[in-house]
């Protein structure tokens, strides 16, 4: 993974000392709260519900075992005792104080991790496939090239106030998980006829009140021209960019309103203006930032394990990955028990899977868009010691993409945004799935659930998707079909009326059992699905209503 420079280190403890200032000037009094709200949101911090919350930055979602370590301590020194996993591969404190911020914020410094661009009309941060550098699938790995775009945008004043809050997506692999089509911009790796590797690019995606997918505007572009060509995007979005309406102000707006063509036409005429001055990517400096990932290796390749412990064969059929390495297997650590809360963590857990990946991952663990964690590289021969300790620690549900495997922005129980609750009825759902043990019989199938239309837990892009609304002061849920994150990506749609919290459970039980009774042979709940389309599943969902 990537090392700080002399710089990075400057920059982040410049950016602490200043905020540490900003606070004591709100907590005296100096900051009325509208004065300090721009201040706190570019480090990182949000007014919730009940307390501030503190957004830390996972770039593409990566950590190492003193980073985890480090978070354990956060919640245990200055939280609840756990963080809660969102679905940017980002992890959130819910009940800092907020004079502990600037101090919380040293700790995370001195392991190489900050707050910033976690929020604000800014790049955020940069996601990409959370199995990049070991999967079997892979055409190129793809963190290098978050990362140069990390260090490219972290900061850039160009591009501090955008019209909007601003994503970018880069996937490696041919299965795209990093959900480049629901991004502002997403970046796949790709080869073209003589073997050189470059990049798709797609401009346009997006959730929240008016969820598209991205535009294909250019089918190759060289790796040396990555940041130039970022650069023209962004100069016609902030040129174009709605500033005087919020709900029309995303990227997503403008390339739907102009046409992706018109788009992609204006993107090429800033483009070739640029293309060959200083933001043209140096061969040397490309293979700087590529040393910092290497590929692990094994010296002698073992097969993957047979056990006759109970729940063993299972956790590896659902949570382990095939890696390009032989010997090597990537697993899944499951952040969703039955009845849990999805994405969250103990401290004590986060220092259990710090040493697991230390002793077992080759230092090294990511964070997922479906708010669970991944050891990325595991030795075949210590499979079964990492799933005992997993065990032992409450981390060894084998649901990895099952119907119990459900994703779940935190609702009205912390944010201030949200319409109704997510995380009783993502419970609640859970529950009844195993208690009616349709998880396997189901099998592959996305539940995303969100308390408001702003869409942080992704029901747009869900299998199944459930939207909390108020309706006069009560809580109602819309259920959504149809919806896809990644090669056929797709956005649901709305069904019928809502339901109230206490009908979505046993409206999305009756689902599955339709799905099971009207499948083909080996057909996914999303074939299915597409080929008998939603009405067949609307009288199940409302039978009982």
């Amino acid at each position: 993974m990537y090392k700080y420079d002399a710089y990075d280190h400057a920059l982040v403890r410049e950016r602490i000392e200043e905020f540490r200032d900003q606070v004591a000037r709100r907590l005296d009094g100096r900051l009325t709260e509208d004065q300090f709200k721009p201040l706190r949101l570019m480090n990182g911090v949000y007014l919730q519900l009940h307390a501030y919350m503190l957004r830390v930055a996972i770039p593409y979602g990566t950590l190492n075992g003193p980073q985890l370590r480090t978070l354990a301590h956060i919640a245990r020194r200055y939280d609840r005792g756990y963080g809660h996993f969102t679905t940017r591969t980002n992890i959130q404190f819910n009940w800092p104080a907020l004079v502990d911020v600037p101090d919380i914020l040293d700790h995370l410094a001195k392991v190489e991790m900050h707050a910033i661009q976690t929020s604000g009309n800014c790049i955020r941060n940069v996601t990409a496939d959370p199995f990049a550098g070991a999967a079997a699938d892979e055409i190129e790995d793809s963190r290098p090239w978050a990362e140069i775009i990390r260090q490219w945008s972290t900061f850039h004043p160009e591009f501090t106030f955008l019209p909007r809050k601003f994503k970018i997506a880069v996937n490696g692999a041919r299965d795209d998980r990093a959900g480049i089509r629901v991004h502002d911009i997403g970046l796949q790796i790709v080869k073209n006829d003589a073997g050189e590797t470059g990049f798709e690019v797609w401009v346009g995606g997006g959730q929240g009140r008016t969820p598209r997918l991205a535009q294909k505007i250019r089918d190759f572009l060289e790796p040396r021209d990555l940041l130039s060509y970022l650069t023209a995007i962004l100069r016609v979005y902030n040129q174009h960019g709605r500033r005087d309406n919020l709900y029309k102000a995303r990227i997503k707006i403008l390339v739907e309103a102009l046409g992706a063509e018109e788009f992609g036409r204006q993107t090429e005429e800033e483009w070739v203006e640029i293309r060959e001055g200083e933001l043209e990517l140096p061969a040397a400096e490309i293979a700087r930032i590529r040393a910092f990932f290497d590929r692990p290796s094994v010296s002698k390749a073992q097969p993957v394990p047979v056990s006759s412990k109970p729940g063993f064969a299972g956790w590896l059929r659902r949570n382990r990955r095939a890696h390009q390495v032989e010997g090597l297997s990537s697993v899944v650590i499951s952040l969703k028990p039955v009845s849990g809360t999805p994405g969250d963590i103990t401290d004590d857990q986060l220092d259990i899977v710090a040493d697991l990946a230390e002793r077992y991952g080759f230092d090294e663990a990511r964070a997922t868009p479906d708010q669970n964690l991944v050891l990325p590289h595991v030795r075949n021969e210590d499979l079964e010691t990492v799933w005992d300790a997993l065990v032992a620690a409450g981390l060894a549900t084998a649901n990895a993409g099952l119907a119990t495997d459900i994703v779940s922005c935190p609702g009205l129980d912390y944010c201030s945004l949200a319409n109704a609750r997510s995380i009783p009825i993502a419970q609640a759902i859970s529950s009844l799935v195993e208690a009616e043990g349709l998880a396997e019989p189901v099998g592959d199938v996305t539940i995303k659930i969100d308390g408001c239309i702003n869409a942080c837990g992704h029901h747009h892009v869900a299998h199944i998707g459930v939207l909390g609304v108020d309706k006069r002061g009560e809580e109602f849920y819309q259920i959504t079909l149809g919806g896809a994150f990644g090669n056929d990506a797709s956005i649901g749609g709305i069904v019928g009326k809502g339901l109230a919290g206490e009908d979505v459970p046993g409206a999305i039980v009756r689902v599955l059992k339709t799905y099971l009774e009207i499948r083909d042979e080996n057909e996914r709940f999303i074939d299915t699905l597409r080929r008998v389309g939603a009405d067949a599943f609307k009288e199940s969902i409302y039978v009982a209503a």
